[in-house]
């Protein structure tokens, strides 16, 4: 519904005057360089929880995604829109993990904005990012570019940063064993583009709707078809059992440190390899591959041998998390 709403309403409103390919980022030609921007609101709840908060989550998502496109990340804007009556002492430490996760990712934030609305006319804070940085490599990864035999791989657990939060939300438990994968991984990034070159296809930054809507979107955007193995997925047996209990499928949960690489057969193992070089992506694996088969689909091969669709999710699992 979300794609509804952005190809069939805002994007076609907009005409001619939106020029972005749907990607993570939008790469622009200036004289001399190449940049990449993008731009990303953040209403997460809670806005505090293991391993960060709205504020570290505004910097690494936006990171992330500049870090997707090929980019090295360099400057962020921050406008921030407080609830009358938000309590100072939360919003101090946020803009603390705002300072601390964009120190550690290398970036500077060089423009912002503040508005307080009344009590009652906002979720408490709510951020908005926009992000800026040069292409460096002479490459351009895009979803379009998949080719049969291509392997498809993701840096780390599925599905924990949901769990915990919802854990957290409801008092479910599991929140003590299950914490959130938040993270910037712009350095695990250029360690594979460094390794791989021209042989990294595509990057995806795996958050709202999951791996099985990122690929959907890989299939569709190359028309090729992708083959998921169940039994390949990493996924802790905590999360697996928290979705179970509460009947959503961890393909569809979201990620906030979590990346979908897809990159050609000869290169796999150095990307592997470089990936498992970094805290953040030691527990990357290959999940599957790019097969001759309908265009625009993605299967799974489940645990007990049969083959199921893996199709767009279509609502919402969850109440909104982030």
């Amino acid at each position: 519904m979300s794609q509804e709403l952005i190809s069939g309403t805002i994007a076609l409103i907009l005409g001619d005057t939106y020029i972005g390919e749907m990607e993570d980022s939008a790469l622009l030609e200036l004289p001399g360089r190449r940049i990449a921007v993008t731009t990303d609101s953040f209403v997460v709840e809670p806005l505090f929880f293991d391993g960060g908060d709205i504020g570290k989550i505004a910097v690494a998502g936006t990171v992330n995604d500049l870090a997707v496109s090929g980019a090295r990340p360099l400057y962020l804007t921050l406008a921030v829109v407080l609830e009358e009556g938000f309590p100072l002492a939360d919003f101090e430490r946020i803009l603390h993990s705002v300072r601390d996760t964009a120190a550690g990712a290398g970036v500077r934030i060089v423009a912002g904005d503040t508005k307080v609305v009344r009590r009652g006319e906002a979720d408490g804070i709510f951020l908005n990012t926009t992000g800026v940085g040069i292409l460096e490599r002479p490459l351009r990864l895009s979803s379009r570019s998949l080719r049969t035999g291509d392997q498809v791989i993701v840096t780390g657990y599925l599905g924990d940063h949901s769990i915990h939060l919802l854990s957290q939300r409801e008092g479910l438990g599991f929140e003590h064993r299950v914490r959130s994968d938040c993270a910037a991984l712009n350095h695990v990034v250029a360690d594979v583009l460094d390794a791989c070159g021209e042989d990294v296809r595509c990057i995806r930054d795996v958050t709202r709707g999951g791996l099985g809507t990122v690929l959907n979107e890989f299939a569709q955007a190359s028309t090729t078809a992708i083959q998921l193995s169940q039994t390949a997925l990493p996924i802790r047996p905590e999360t697996a059992m928290a979705a179970d209990m509460l009947g959503v499928d961890v393909l569809y949960l979201a990620n906030e440190g979590n990346l979908c690489l897809v990159v050609s057969p000869d290169r796999t193992e150095a990307a592997l390899k470089a990936l498992h070089s970094h805290a953040e992506s030691a527990h990357a694996a290959v999940v599957g591959s790019v097969v001759e088969g309908q265009p625009g689909t993605v299967r799974m091969t489940t645990q007990d041998g049969r083959e199921r669709t893996v199709d767009l999710l279509y609502g919402a699992q969850l109440p909104r998390l982030c």
